[in-house]
């Protein structure tokens, strides 16, 4: 997963801070196994929707750049200007067409330009005000262009039985990083209406659930995420050191029956005129 935009979390600060520290040894390396979980997904979607020669893109909360380069080396696209908080891993992987911005997406001054494609991955839902980010990011988009928004949905807040340590390590999590930076999943359902709210048509959404294997990407990906974010799930009162150690060694085991959370993708293009 791409790590997000800088932003004011709940009680810590910039995005991340408290939990996941860019400087931490590991953190590349995380982001890049939900990259490899999803960007496959991410960059078929994009081309359907034509992203090619001539395109010039945003890509917000662009992680270690893996969806920025693919846009430049597979796509073809023109320009990729990739937008972070932090720009570390950005700028240690320099391409042709590459242009790299540390910058505060939340800010109200924050307007790089007029871009062909829009992309955000998993970055609104850690960030507060998402309506309002909505709004602006499609005001960045050019006339023919189109937003694509992509963040989390939990599958596992409904307690239908059988519960697995994989959900109760899910729930915990989810609470305890709303409880620390801010981030809420609860909004992702309604980008549909937002993004028409925001003047975009058409609009249309899909849905990709990851398989949970032993030793994938996303299980690592979500092993990785609950060691760095234990002490705000044991908060919670939800899961103990115990706990959270045995949905690790699930996600390793042959005995994982359970369903990652999906990636929501919400898309809609910018009319060449105005509504009247």
């Amino acid at each position: 997963m791409t790590s997000a935009g800088s932003g004011d979390a709940r009680g810590g600060g910039r995005y991340g801070e408290a939990v996941f520290r860019p400087g931490q040894a590991g953190e590349g390396e995380r982001i890049d196994f939900g990259a490899l979980a999803y960007d496959d997904i991410t960059m078929a979607r994009l081309r359907a929707l034509g992203a090619g020669p001539g395109w010039r893109c945003l890509d917000v909360g662009a992680g270690t750049g893996t969806v920025s380069r693919r846009l430049l080396e597979e796509a073809g696209v023109a320009s990729v200007l990739a937008v972070d908080r932090d720009v570390r891993f950005l700028s240690a992987r320099p391409v042709p067409g590459l242009d790299v911005l540390e910058a505060d997406v939340t800010a109200p001054d924050f307007a790089p330009g007029r871009f062909r494609l829009v992309h955000a991955r998993f970055v609104l839902m850690h960030l507060p005000e998402r309506d309002r980010l909505i709004r602006a990011l499609a005001e960045l988009v050019a006339p023919g262009g189109v937003l694509v928004l992509s963040d989390a949905v939990d599958l596992t807040s409904d307690r239908t039985p059988p519960d697995t340590p994989y959900s109760a390590a899910m729930r915990a999590m989810w609470q305890g990083l709303r409880a620390t930076i801010g981030t809420d999943v609860s909004w992702v359902p309604s980008y549909p209406h937002l993004l028409r709210e925001a003047g975009l048509e058409p609009v249309a959404a899909e849905i990709h659930v990851p398989p949970l294997l032993p030793d994938s990407p996303i299980s690592r990906f979500w092993a990785d995420t609950w060691e760095r974010s234990r002490a705000a799930m044991l908060a919670t009162g939800l899961v103990d050191d115990a706990a959270v150690d045995a949905a690790i060694r699930y996600l390793a085991s042959d005995e994982c029956a359970a369903l990652s959370a999906g990636m929501l993708t919400v898309w809609g293009g910018k009319p060449e005129q105005a509504r009247r």
